[in-house]
């Protein structure tokens, strides 16, 4: 009884102590993007980042060892975030990185960081990601890099925005591209999927009867500021949030359990603004007219035909994604042209096919695996 009496009174100041400085001192509990990189171009607030090689001979991931590869594929890879969400889940913990997982696999890595979207970043739309932005990341990629082939590996609206480029640009130096949990199809995705499906008539209806439409709407009344995404997101899993918070509670004692829970909630606590003119984009050609679905899209003057993309393809699905059906991501493979494609249902939920405990076994190594196969 006295060495319970003892382990609970120390743990109690220890919950105490580590209370206090989460308050003064937070940024101490917060553990992403710890991987050494270079800045190899800069546009406004988006900006991209060459990761240095990997200096261990091995790398921990989750409870395994990963040996560090010490030649380099050919073909470089490019990681490509969601607008939603910050380019620190690609970083998320010195041991569950995208970047360090396929730095030590021998890729040579770069990440796209979309910047910090405020109201007054509106203006940002589809054809500034898409048509202005991603040429010239290629572009500089290419440059440093000194090959022209490149490999994406995407998430999200990250694979909507890859696949968006590859149709408007027709660029055939994209050699390989994978998608997780990317929405093609956003008739097809969750309960959100059917709504959209069944105002579709309607709006085409109303719109053309009114001769109105959002995209004559002001940016600014359709900004969606980052703390509507965050809770969006958490209301997909309402149960799920307050454990995690009861958890927290039980576990404010234990400093290490607190870096990984805090960097975790970071991901879902501080997302990011969607801006206006995105926002038009996406509900009127995505959301409600399904264009990707349909092949062919418009973005800015540009057309995007899908179809056009033939590089090497494959795509993932979380088994309990709330978010993103698998026949909404799967819709990846049916709109292009390549001969080169597969697709994958692994375990998980929207975060958690990407950046949760089982990711590394299970997207992130089946993604090494096929790209080593067509990096070389």
């Amino acid at each position: 009884m006295k060495n319970l009496a003892v382990s609970l009174a120390k743990k109690a100041l220890l919950s105490v102590v580590n209370t206090v400085e989460r308050k003064l001192f937070g940024d101490n509990f917060i553990i992403s993007n710890l991987t050494p990189y270079d800045v190899i171009y800069r546009d406004r607030i988006m900006s991209v980042r060459h990761y240095l090689p990997l200096e261990d001979d091995h790398i921990h991931v989750g409870d395994e060892v990963v040996d560090v590869r010490q030649d380099c594929h050919r073909v470089p890879l490019v990681l490509v975030p969601p607008l939603a969400a910050t380019s620190m889940i690609f970083d998320l913990m010195p041991y569950r990185s995208v970047v360090r997982y396929f730095l030590a696999k021998g890729f040579d890595v770069y990440l796209i960081d979309w910047g910090d979207v405020t109201e007054d970043h509106s203006d940002l739309s589809l054809e500034t990601y898409v048509i202005e932005w991603m040429p010239a990341i290629l572009q500089q990629v290419r440059k440093v890099s000194g090959v022209q082939d490149v490999s994406i590996f995407s998430y999200c609206m990250g694979g909507l925005l890859s696949l968006m480029y590859a149709a408007v640009s027709g660029d055939k130096h994209i050699k390989n591209m994978i998608t997780v949990a990317s929405p093609v199809d956003m008739h097809s995705s969750g309960v959100a999927g059917q709504v959209l499906s069944v105002i579709y008539r309607p709006a085409q209806v109303i719109s053309q009867l009114m001769n109105i439409s959002l995209l004559d709407l002001p940016a600014k009344y359709l900004h969606v500021p980052g703390w509507v995404n965050s809770i969006a997101f958490k209301l997909t899993s309402p149960v799920g949030n307050v454990v995690n918070y009861v958890e927290l509670l039980m576990n404010m004692w234990d400093r290490e359990y607190l870096k990984e829970h805090l960097t975790m909630s970071q991901w879902f606590n501080e997302m990011v603004d969607y801006p206006g003119e995105t926002i038009k984009d996406m509900a009127v050609h995505m959301m409600i007219n399904n264009r990707m679905a349909k092949g062919k899209m418009t973005i800015g003057k540009e057309q995007a035909e899908f179809k056009k993309i033939e590089c090497s393809i494959l795509a993932f699905a979380g088994d309990n994604d709330k978010l993103v059906s698998v026949s909404a991501a799967r819709m990846a493979l049916d709109i292009v042209s390549s001969e080169d494609k597969e697709f994958c249902v692994v375990p998980g939920g929207h975060a958690g096919v990407f950046g949760g405990g089982r990711a590394p076994k299970n997207a992130w190594a089946i993604s090494a695996d096929w790209l080593a196969e067509r990096s070389d």
